[in-house]
């Protein structure tokens, strides 16, 4: 699994985040949306939970591929 973090480049995966993560971006972007329902306690369905994740999974990629590089 880790390798396959490693072959991902790291452009692509900030062009994902920019794009995948922040869409879509009026009137403001899905990923902020999820993450006040789930402050406020209001993420209850199961597609919200999904979506939250969908979005949420390039930024975690992302984070995952720059600590890798850190570490290394």
């Amino acid at each position: 699994m880790l390798n396959l973090l490693d072959q991902m480049p790291l452009n692509l995966l900030i062009l994902a985040a920019l794009t995948l993560g922040l869409a879509p971006f009026v009137p403001e972007p899905h990923l902020w949306e999820k993450l006040k329902m789930l402050a406020s306690g209001t993420l209850l369905k199961p597609i919200d939970i999904f979506d939250l994740l969908l979005h949420a999974a390039p930024f975690i990629l992302l984070g995952a591929k720059l600590l890798r590089m850190a570490l290394k």
